[in-house]
């Protein structure tokens, strides 16, 4: 993920060429829905899920428009404290994975629902170590369970959709637990929405947008659940 400047001209030549390249990625797809999934308790309140699937811009977009999710921040996990910071984790070497941390109301949505969203549109999950013009661990597909019973359901939809052969090739994602999650910059918080025109949002990240909207209609909403930035947790 690079910061790339580009005059009109020179941005449209580009984006005629990404088209004309062909694609190696999965086509987007509204996979089954998990089999097994959380039941959510009576009481109110909030659910948190964290996912990592390449760049945490795009990822963080996409799940800014579900209904049901109050806000989605961006961050690392998988590494250590001292070295959650963008300038570190691009080694490769750190353990942390760009990742995005979900605040969501399982009144709404359920944790299957975004893990189901998650695999359909919001990344690649059979690319190994990378994201489209990304690559590295840093960019891997991992599920971060914050529970038991989000690794027991996200194991189960792996395996589900591995047997179903819905990619047509073996699902990379991993799965981790008990690694804790650190918020990112705060220039990274929101980028899809402040950067719409960026280069790199409008090839990558916007068409995830519009997936979201034409395969998951009754959880899209318009309206992005924005993170309030300034936060330190």
């Amino acid at each position: 993920m690079k910061s790339i400047t580009l005059t009109a001209s020179a941005l449209a030549a580009a984006a005629l060429l990404w088209q004309a390249l062909p694609s190696f990625a999965q086509t987007p797809r509204r996979v089954a829905a998990p089999t097994v999934d959380i039941t959510p308790a009576n009481s109110a309140g909030t659910e948190t899920a964290v996912f990592a699937g390449g760049c945490f811009w795009g990822v963080q977009g996409v799940f800014q428009h579900v209904t049901g999710v109050s806000n989605a921040a961006s961050g690392y996990a998988g590494g250590d404290a001292k070295t959650a910071r963008y300038d570190a984790i691009g080694s490769g070497r750190t353990g942390h994975a760009e990742s995005v941390r979900i605040t969501y109301d399982p009144q709404q949505i359920s944790y299957g629902k975004l893990l189901q969203i998650y695999f359909s549109v919001a990344h690649d999950p059979t690319e190994l170590n990378r994201q489209g013009p990304d690559s590295g661990p840093q960019y891997r597909s991992t599920v971060f369970a914050q529970n038991g019973e989000q690794e027991r359901v996200a194991k189960a939809y792996i395996a589900q959709l591995d047997q179903a052969k819905a990619f047509g090739k073996p699902i990379a994602t991993t799965i981790e637990v008990g690694k804790p999650f650190y918020l990112a910059e705060d220039y990274h918080q929101n980028y899809l929405t402040l950067h719409p025109g960026q280069p790199y949002i409008m090839i990558n990240d916007l068409p995830k947008i519009d997936d979201l909207k034409k395969l998951f209609p009754e959880n899209y909403t318009a309206k992005p659940a924005l993170f309030p930035t300034g936060k330190t947790s």
